[in-house]
């Protein structure tokens, strides 16, 4: 007999939302898991003594995982969403009949609280994956990307000399009022500062932009969009974003110029957690931002009683300043060199003893001084004129010169180091690391994880929301990894091991200089 349903709303008298969600359930399992309880001490101070009611800083926080547990970028489809899950309002202490906050509430209450909240609910789901041995510490990968800002290339602003400013604004006003038939499309508000409205490249830059607008006019014809009236070519130095003016124009081969914030991360290569992220400007260089990564992730690490020793970047982090200051922190660098790092000229012979080189025809080129040259310290070598004079190869050496000068990194040690660690087989080892690694992780966050775009204005704001990304992506591997492990017992044994581990080395460290060395072996059956 064919059955039919029928339905018929009713007034329960009985609900409890606890049975309708299984006991398997991620978010069931993850609010086991997930104690929240320290941000009232945390934020309080954030508050007022009288008024209306707040959302709950811990309800708050939970909201934020699950858009990027769901890579939910909108808050206000996160609402929606989260109304229409039960185990979702299980998971913030919502019954069926409570209303969800509403959306703007959310994006409020972003603003409210500093980067500084969001870094320790970080670091607290850090140090829980530190419990249970998901992190080994000694080897970390790093890398970048772009992540979309919240803003329109279509919106970008004229950087204009500062004498100029004010009547270029009166006039872009005079147009914007007065003929809306023009494809403008101004900022309601510009909120960008007098420093980023105005002109700072100088003529030669200004030059340069001009010749690689000229250029890029006549390469790009058929590139989508070339054609179009208004098409142009846009830099950091001409032009400006009155929406997000930390936002910065940056490109990628094959890929369209765009309004970008540069995500830095770094991931531990024992089990893919993430030990740090942060927002930058994203015309910054890598290099320039590795001593400030190195610095925060080192910190956290000794925190949670573990000992950095490799970090494994790719060519982008490259100066000798870099594997200098890496050394000077007892870690051991695996970054391949610049192209344009040749380890000094041909034919020419380094003898380290003398802190000189031999040339073909073995005359010395001594060192003189040392010179800072476009922010990089050089050691300078020169032969003796009397040396070069009438020599047979002077002409192919020098030209016209009257002596063989040589400017090469003062870091010439801290690179040759690198480059023999780089090519030795623990070098290629650890290429294929952090290629498996670092780059897989920025996949899932940008591709799973909420991370394509960032939803908010100004750099802060872009900070936290990497920062929720990486948590919500580190409770995802930490719910994975202990129900893999608990029930053979294997996760309490190695959180034991790494902190009896992590007690060996800070002994060994503060013994190094009587060269004791100890080799821990640890296998999981």
């Amino acid at each position: 007999m064919q059955g039919k349903k029928k339905y018929q709303e009713k007034l329960f008298n009985q609900f409890q939302l606890s049975e309708r969600v299984p006991k398997d359930n991620f978010y069931r399992r993850l609010k086991e898991v997930l104690d929240l309880e320290y941000l009232y001490a945390l934020t309080k101070r954030y508050y007022g003594s009288s008024g209306q009611k707040s959302i709950d800083p811990v309800v708050f926080f939970k909201l934020c995982l699950v858009g990027y547990l769901e890579n939910i970028i909108s808050d206000r489809k996160l609402i929606t969403h989260c109304s229409m899950r039960l185990d979702i309002l299980f998971f913030l202490d919502y019954d069926i009949d409570e209303e969800l906050p509403w959306h703007s509430t959310i994006s409020r209450t972003r603003q409210l609280f500093p980067e500084s909240v969001f870094e320790e609910v970080f670091t607290k789901v850090f140090e829980l994956c530190v419990s249970v041995g998901m992190v080994s510490g000694h080897t970390q990968a790093i890398d970048s990307a772009p992540v979309k800002a919240n803003a329109s290339m279509d919106s970008l602003e004229l950087k204009v000399p500062e004498e100029d400013l004010e009547s270029y604004l009166r006039k872009v006003r005079h147009i914007s009022k007065r003929d809306k038939d023009k494809p403008l499309r101004q900022a309601k508000e510009n909120k960008a500062g007098k420093d980023q409205q105005t002109l700072s490249a100088s003529k030669k830059e200004l030059q340069a932009i001009k010749s690689r607008n000229s250029k890029w006019a006549k390469d790009q014809d058929q590139r989508p969009g070339a054609g179009n009236k208004g098409s142009r070519y846009t830099s950091n130095k001409t032009h400006y974003s009155p929406t997000d003016p930390d936002a910065r124009i940056s490109v990628k081969p094959g890929k369209a110029r765009k309004l970008n914030y540069l995500s830095q991360l770094t991931v531990d290569t024992s089990n893919h957690v993430i030990t740090d992220i942060k927002a930058y400007h994203a015309d910054g260089k890598d290099n320039q931002q590795l001593p400030d990564i190195v610095k925060r992730v080192q910190r956290r690490l000794w925190n949670s009683g573990l000992l950095w020793e490799n970090c494994v970047a790719d060519t982008g982090y490259s100066s000798g300043e870099n594997y200098a200051f890496l050394e000077k922190n007892q870690i051991k660098s695996f970054i391949p060199p610049h192209g344009t790092y040749k380890g000094g000229p041909a034919g020419f012979t380094y003898i380290e003893a003398g802190n000189y080189w031999l040339c073909p025809q073995v005359k010395k080129v001594t060192f003189r001084k040392q010179k800072l040259e476009k922010g990089t310290l050089k050691d300078q070598y020169f032969t003796k004129r009397s040396d070069c004079k009438g020599c047979p190869i002077k002409q192919q050496c020098i030209g016209k010169s009257y002596e063989k000068r040589i400017n090469i990194t003062a870091y010439r040690k801290e690179y040759e180091r690198n480059i023999a660690r780089v090519n030795s087989p623990q070098g290629r080892y650890m290429k294929a690391k952090r290629q498996s690694t670092v780059e897989p992780v920025f996949g899932t966050l940008t591709q799973f994880m909420g991370l394509r775009k960032v939803n908010t204005l100004g750099i802060k704001q872009a900070n936290k929301c990497m920062q929720l990304s990486a948590i919500a992506y580190n409770l995802k591997k930490y719910l994975k990894f202990i129900e893999n492990h608990t029930k053979s017992g294997v996760a309490s044994m190695q959180s034991i091991y790494f902190s009896l581990k992590a007690i060996i080395q800070y002994i060994l460290r503060l013994f190094k200089p009587f060269n004791f060395s100890l080799q821990l072996n640890y296998t999981t059956k």
